[in-house]
């Protein structure tokens, strides 16, 4: 059964005509006559009545003309669809970062999109690397800005993995805190330093990215949010590790301080992508990484 036969079949039943159709269509006439009768055996029904001029929809004809314009017109946003993708700045992107990522990185880069394809169909999610690398194996983003430790790299068999930059971490420190005079401090100095961390098990954070041998940072009050967590670190109830791509989120009444060489960690930075991109994801991964070039 041939698309081109519904087109035929609805052109006849618009136009209550062969001949009026074939004219529309740039058809002869029997090329017409021939499509009809093949999707009317195809289906078997009989579709219209011919009569001494013209023809009328049977009843089997006025059941099958709304799916087959609906089907039309389906195929015809399809492609409309497909076309859009092929060219920059048509059709949709979506985008996944890390918290972090969105503070500065990210928006920077959909922010220069958007001024280049206003009518592109942009969105953004927020998640955690996991999270985010499952959404794009299952479809439902086409770039994700995830991070992964040096020690910990990420499953590239699934993904194309895009470098964007290596992201050192800093310490906030209350702004009457005793070493926030300091240009950089060693964590061994912080031991009796209460850490504001995302989860009471160290392992489970930031800090094990960034932990010495035998450092055991006490953690006394857990914060999901980088709000939350720079908050209280203002509030003087302890200090935090806090990722570079995060300083435009914090507050004024603390310090940030960077680790000594020897404590020093990187987190590494990327952008996922499935094996074949297409041409808005290419340019996003430009904008991306023109963007972590002044970060």
């Amino acid at each position: 059964m041939q698309i081109q036969g519904f087109e035929v079949f609805v052109a006849v039943a618009q136009r209550r005509s062969f001949t009026a159709a074939a004219r529309a269509l740039g058809y002869t006439q029997s090329a017409v006559s021939r499509q009809i009768a093949a999707l009317e055996k195809d289906l078997d029904a009989d579709l219209f009545d011919r009569l001494a001029r013209g023809v009328e929809l049977t009843e089997q004809g006025r059941s099958l003309l709304p799916h087959a314009t609906a089907m039309l017109a389906r195929l015809t946003t399809a492609q409309h669809d497909l076309d859009a993708l092929r060219e920059v700045g048509g059709g949709r992107l979506r985008v996944g970062a890390f918290p972090t990522a969105v503070a500065a990185l990210v928006p920077r880069a959909l922010a220069a999109f958007r001024t280049a394809y206003p009518k592109a169909n942009l969105s953004l999610v927020e998640g955690l690397t996991p999270g985010l690398l499952d959404r794009l194996a299952a479809g439902d983003a086409d770039l994700a800005v995830v991070s992964a430790p040096p020690d910990r790299p990420l499953d590239a068999t699934r993904f194309d993995l895009h470098h964007l930059l290596d992201e050192r971490l800093l310490v906030a420190v209350p702004s009457d805190h005793r070493l926030a005079g300091r240009r950089t401090v060693r964590l061994a100095e912080l031991a009796d330093d209460s850490f504001i961390a995302g989860s009471a098990t160290a392992e489970e954070t930031l800090l094990r990215a960034a932990l010495p041998g035998g450092f055991r940072p006490k953690i006394d009050i857990v914060a999901a949010e980088w709000t939350g967590k720079l908050g209280c670190v203002a509030a003087g109830l302890g200090v935090a590790l806090v990722p570079a791509l995060a300083v435009r989120a914090t507050p004024a009444d603390l310090v940030l301080l960077r680790l000594h060489p020897d404590d020093a960690s990187v987190r590494q930075v990327f952008a996922a992508t499935a094996r074949r991109p297409a041409p808005n994801v290419i340019h996003m991964l430009e904008l991306l990484r023109e963007a972590a070039l002044i970060l």
